[in-house]
């Protein structure tokens, strides 16, 4: 659940030590420094904002988050390099007392993961958890100066980005005026003009190639549904929709009077998600609010 669903929540009257504890996060985990402390930071921010705003009881400060490691970091150059890069990713997480870990497969750059890649992904973790002895002692890094040093400027800069969205009128304001994704497209035309002028140096791909040159690795299949599982698939979606004509249509039109009226649209959503499909429901959205455009 995000900001904007949590504030709903509280404005719909729930207190938050009943809602709060099962609130839980989702962060991705790069190879910068930074990462290294991303969920210490984001539990002290957590802890804070919960006891001096909302005044949640201890259990409520808690943060729960999941960490999975960078798709941004996989190349199809020397892909086998990516497992090591995804390695050093699970450390950062699991030293930073991360809830639960995904680490990506090597051939995600190229492909679907195939059944080899996916158990050398699952064993990044089971070796880190299993046979690294450091990792059997809670918070190994906590009191270094590096960790506590980046801890407070990780923060510090995170406050400075909340203050950046408050000035244009909070998540919602600033959505409609494309500040999160200019931000994030500004981050990504930066990280790839690094990539392409070397400046940010990736082991194989734009520096210490090999003799070959690193190229570009080409699968030999891309892992794609079968003719019978997409059958399958589009029969259950035409059953799902004869067996409950009636119940679905009644469904959709309580979806539409809460989307006109204000009222809690999430709570239809999920009665609606038992007789409706995914395109039912998109479809009755998209008849009361329309489309959603791009501002250019």
């Amino acid at each position: 659940m995000d900001l904007l669903m949590w504030n709903i929540t509280l404005a719909r009257g729930m207190d938050i030590n009943n809602f709060g504890p099962n609130l839980s996060f989702f962060f991705s985990n790069g190879i910068d420094p930074e990462y290294a402390v991303i969920g210490r930071v984001a539990r002290r921010i957590w802890a804070k904002a919960m006891k001096k705003k909302y005044g949640a009881d201890k259990r409520a400060q808690m943060l729960k988050y999941h960490i999975q490691t960078s798709g941004r970091s996989l190349h199809a150059q020397e892909i086998d390099f990516n497992d090591i890069r995804t390695t050093l990713q699970a450390l950062y997480a699991i030293y930073d007392n991360c809830n639960s870990l995904h680490t990506n497969a090597y051939d995600e750059a190229i492909t679907t993961p195939t059944e080899e890649s996916v158990r050398r992904a699952m064993a990044i973790q089971l070796i880190i958890n299993k046979e690294l002895g450091l990792t059997k002692n809670e918070n190994p890094l906590q009191g270094s100066f590096i960790v506590d040093e980046l801890t407070d400027l990780v923060e510090e800069a995170v406050l400075i980005e909340f203050d950046r969205i408050n000035e244009r009128g909070g998540v919602l304001g600033a959505m409609e005026t494309m500040y999160q994704r200019s931000k994030i497209q500004e981050e990504s035309l930066y990280y790839e003009t690094l990539k392409h002028t070397g400046d940010f140096p990736i082991i194989g791909v734009n520096t210490f190639l090999s003799s070959k040159g690193s190229p570009t690795v080409i699968p030999g299949e891309v892992i794609r549904a079968t003719k019978k599982e997409k059958e399958y698939q589009i029969s259950m979606l035409s059953n799902l929709q004869d067996n409950n004509k009636d119940k679905s249509k009644i469904a959709i039109e309580k979806i539409k009077h809460a989307s006109i009226h204000n009222d809690n649209i999430f709570e239809q959503m999920m009665e609606a998600s038992k007789t409706c499909s995914l395109g039912q429901i998109t479809n009755a959205l998209f008849q009361v609010g329309g489309q959603y455009r791009r501002n250019m």
